[in-house]
């Protein structure tokens, strides 16, 4: 890693000692910049080892949807922490697993009912693609083996998740020769790609399994948005063609768009949906995959083959359990859904300048969602130490610059993420 930070003075025993045994994340190791070592977190702020304390633009990857150390979800993950860390969910079940599975349901849309539990997003995508083909085995059809996906899509770095997200133009194009082959489409974001989607059904919909998509925001993608109405298109297609809907809902569940879930501002309710991020409210990992009543009832059989054939270890894990119910407390509690409207606002009024600014391509913001996307950002790794020196914590990617802070975050400090974005921005850096 480029830079010195595994060997400054400042930095804690743990961090020198082990940093050189760690591999992260979407780096190139050799180039990279050390990460930060980060201490603590409180609400909408990360304090660093070296005592310096950076606003989160990023809300973690947008988990910590309600701020970092959020009291009754601490205090809730304590009290499961006391009685029961985790208990295998093969032959037993508790509390926590039974009631959030009633809640989820309860939330969504439709008849979307059955709760299958896993512990990450990716994860929860394969169980989906699963499902669906099971569902048409299960039926009589065993040809029914593809998905249908679009352009500029991501759904997840494991095999079958990557199969399904663009490998032409995204991250996972390396191992286009491994995966699967599925069908990645233009959205149906026009007339003329609804009816070249129609089309493309009406002569391949015999192979088809379902259509996945990220409604309302393609996220890994580029931040790239799309309106309600791709969505009522894609379940006209699907019921046209008898296909099962994906939504993965990993990145825009709980509030992110505005609305508890993407769905919701198209009136549309899919077959399957894919929850996590934001589920535990930043805390511990967790997803679920949600079926509907239709979906599940193919499974239903007195014959053992027609059985889901997915058991993750930590499934259903009791202390994700107990943080995802508390988290959705806050959602019942507290005015979320307004906060988010107000950052929407606050976004909108303070990135639309950066519109006039040399070098960008376009503005936009849905939600708690605002994104600087810019013609092209050379160097990454600057303009991300950059945002360090404003004080902010902010990771640009590909040639985009997002915030998806926390719901909770105050004026002063979200004014300040966006101030540190529009400064960067003019100064031309990357």
């Amino acid at each position: 890693m480029t830079g010195d930070t595994g060997k400054n003075s400042l930095a804690p025993d743990w961090y020198a000692g082990g940093i050189e045994h760690v591999w992260l994340p979407y780096a190139q190791m050799k180039t990279v910049s050390p990460p930060l070592p980060v201490v603590r977190t409180q609400g909408s702020r990360i304090q660093l080892a070296d005592g310096r304390e950076l606003i989160d633009g990023i809300a973690s990857w947008w988990t910590a949807c309600h701020g970092y150390n959020q009291s009754h979800i601490r205090q809730a993950v304590e009290r499961q922490l006391r009685d029961m860390p985790h208990v295998m969910f093969g032959g037993l079940a508790h509390e926590p697993a039974i009631t959030l599975a009633r809640r989820l349901a309860s939330l969504l849309p439709g008849d979307l009912t059955r709760v299958f539990f896993s512990d990450s997003g990716s994860v929860a995508v394969e169980v989906a693609m699963k499902m669906a083909v099971q569902t048409w085995i299960n039926r009589g059809l065993r040809g029914r083996r593809q998905f249908v996906a679009f352009k500029g899509g991501y759904h997840g770095d494991t095999t079958g998740a990557m199969a399904v997200s663009d490998t032409e133009d995204g991250m996972h194009a390396l191992f286009a020769g491994l995966l699967p082959q599925h069908y990645i489409v233009d959205l149906p974001d026009s007339e003329e790609h609804a009816a070249a989607l129609d089309n493309f059904l009406g002569t391949h919909a015999d192979g088809i399994a379902g259509i996945i998509v990220e409604p309302l925001v393609q996220g890994a993608g580029g931040m790239k948005f799309h309106e309600p109405a791709v969505l009522k298109r894609l379940r006209a297609a699907a019921d046209k063609y008898d296909l099962l809907l994906i939504f993965d809902e990993i990145f825009t569940g709980f509030g992110r768009t505005g609305t508890i879930f993407a769905c919701e501002a198209a009136g549309v309710t899919p077959d399957i949906v894919t929850l996590s991020r934001a589920l535990t409210g930043g805390t511990l990992g967790l997803a679920a995959t949600v079926a509907t009543r239709k979906v599940f009832e193919t499974f239903w059989s007195d014959d053992p083959a027609k059985a889901l054939m997915h058991g993750p270890s930590y499934m259903a894990n009791a202390l994700a359990c107990a943080a995802a119910n508390a988290s959705l407390d806050l959602f019942e509690r507290e005015p979320r859904l307004q906060q988010v409207a107000a950052i929407s606002s606050a976004l909108l009024r303070d990135l639309e300048p950066c519109r006039n600014l040399r070098g960008v391509k376009d503005v936009r913001v849905k939600g708690a969602i605002g994104v600087v996307e810019m013609e092209r950002i050379g160097d990454l790794n600057r303009l991300r130490a950059r945002f360090v020196e404003e004080g902010v914590f902010v990771r640009p990617f590909g040639n985009v610059i997002y915030l998806t802070p926390a719901f909770t975050i105050d004026d002063t400090d979200l004014t300040r993420l966006t101030r540190a974005v529009a400064k960067l921005v003019g100064e031309g850096i990357g």
